[in-house]
C-alpha cells in the first residue's frame, strides 16, 4: 500500500517519534450505587456532555467513593497505549489544553507516569476537563466536561519548546474532535507533515463530526495519509460527501482517492467494525483482517476500544511494520481493553 511503511521492523524507536493533539480529560472512575445516577438524572449506559445541573458530580464521586484517575480523551487514550506497546519511556509526545488546578495535575502526572512526553498549555481561567465514569455492574454512565480542553490555541504550538515536537517526530495523530477546536492547529501540523514526507494521521471520532464540522475536516483531509473510523463514523462521511453508497469498501476507495496534497503517497482508510472484520483500502487495493474472538462473559467495557486499536496500530507503524502487523497489533490492543475497566491495561504487553 502507498502508506505502507518500510517492511523491515525495528524494535527500537527513538524519541517523540509519534505525537498527538487532542482533548485531555482526566477521567474520575468509581463504582457507583444506583441512587448516584438518578441523582443526576442519567442513564446507566451512556455518555453525554454535562450540563449545569451535572457540576457537583465530579466532587461526590471523589468525596463519596473510592475513585481511579486515569489520563483520557481520546487522542491521549491512544497516544497511551502507543506508549504502553513501544516501552521507550517519551517514545511519543501529546499535546492538548488542561487548568491550572488540581485535576490538571493528576492529569499532567498520570500521562506523564505512562511514559508520555506532555506539552499542555495550561489556561489560567478555565478547569481542566474531566469525565466521571459511573460504574454499575457492566454498564458504565459517562459524563464529560470539556472545560480546558476546548480553549487549546496555535500559538502555543507555534513556541518553539512546542514546535520542536512536530519537527521531532515522524507520525501525527489527531482525533477528529479537535476539529471543535482547532483546526488551524492542524491544518499546521499537516502542512509541516506533506511537506516534510511524514505521515499524518487522522480520525472521524464521531458521526456528528461529518454532519456539523465538514468544512474544516476537509480543510485537514487533504493532508490526511491514514484515516481511521468505525463503519458509523464511515456512513455518516460517505452521506456528507454524496458518495451515493453504504458499501464499506466502496467508502474506503472513495475516500483514498479524495484530493492528496502529497500525492505521492496514496491515503491509506481503516475501518473499525466492532467485532467484524476490519477494512483497509488504499485506492482500489482493499483488505480485511477478522478481529480476535472474545466471549460476551469475557467483554468488560467497550468504550476505549477504538482508542486502543489506533494505539496498537500506529505503535506498529512507526516500527515501520507492515500493514498486516499494525492492524493485528490494533486488534491485541482493542481485544485487551474490552477485558477490562477504562481505557487501562497491565504493566507490560505481551504482543509479539
Amino acid at each position: 500500500m502507498a502508506v505502507e511503511p518500510t517492511p523491515k521492523r525495528s524494535q527500537e524507536v527513538r524519541s517523540g517519534v509519534l505525537m498527538g493533539m487532542g482533548n485531555p480529560l482526566l477521567d474520575i472512575s468509581a463504582e457507583v450505587e444506583t441512587s448516584l445516577l438518578e441523582k443526576y438524572g442519567l442513564e446507566a449506559n451512556n455518555a453525554i456532555l454535562a450540563e449545569e445541573k451535572h457540576q457537583a458530580i465530579y466532587e461526590d464521586l471523589v468525596n463519596g467513593h473510592s475513585v481511579d484517575y486515569i489520563a483520557g480523551g481520546a487522542t491521549q487514550n491512544s497516544i497511551r497505549v502507543a506508549q504502553w506497546l513501544l516501552r521507550q519511556p517519551q517514545s511519543t509526545a501529546y499535546i492538548g489544553c488542561i487548568g491550572n488546578d488540581k485535576y490538571g495535575q493528576q492529569l499532567n502526572e498520570k500521562a506523564t507516569g505512562d511514559g508520555v512526553d506532555t506539552h499542555y498549555l495550561v489556561d489560567e481561567t478555565v478547569a481542566t476537563g474531566t469525565c466521571a465514569v459511573l460504574i454499575t455492574g457492566k454498564n458504565r454512565s459517562m459524563v464529560a466536561n470539556l472545560a480546558a480542553a476546548n480553549h487549546y490555541k496555535k500559538e502555543h504550538l507555534e513556541k518553539k519548546e512546542n514546535w520542536a515536537l512536530v519537527e521531532r517526530a515522524d507520525t501525527f495523530y489527531i482525533g477528529g474532535f479537535f476539529l471543535t477546536v482547532s483546526p488551524d492547529s492542524m491544518v499546521a501540523v499537516g502542512q509541516h507533515a506533506a511537506t516534510a514526507g511524514k505521515t499524518f494521521c487522522m480520525n472521524l471520532s464521531a458521526p456528528f463530526l461529518s454532519q456539523f464540522f465538514l468544512e474544516p475536516m476537509m480543510k485537514v483531509m487533504p493532508f490526511v495519509d491514514i484515516l481511521f473510523g468505525n463503519e458509523t463514523e464511515m456512513a455518516a462521511f460517505s452521506k456528507a460527501q454524496d458518495f451515493g453508497t453504504e458499501d464499506l469498501k466502496e467508502i474506503g476507495r472513495k475516500i483514498s482517492a479524495l484530493t492528496k496534497e502529497r500525492s505521492s503517497a496514496q491515503r491509506t482508510v481503516v475501518i473499525t467494525q466492532g467485532s467484524g472484520a476490519t477494512i483497509v483500502a488504499c485506492g482500489d487495493d482493499v483488505q480485511e483482517y477478522p478481529v480476535i474472538e472474545i466471549a460476551d462473559a469475557d467483554i468488560v467495557d467497550t468504550n476505549g476500544a477504538g482508542d486502543a486499536f489506533v494505539g496498537g496500530f500506529l505503535s506498529e507503524y512507526v516500527r515501520g511494520a507492515a500493514t498486516s502487523e499494525c492492524v493485528r497489533c490494533g486488534h491485541y490492543a482493542a481485544n485487551l481493553i474490552i477485558q477490562r475497566s477504562g481505557c487501562t491495561y497491565p504493566e507490560t504487553p505481551n504482543f509479539s
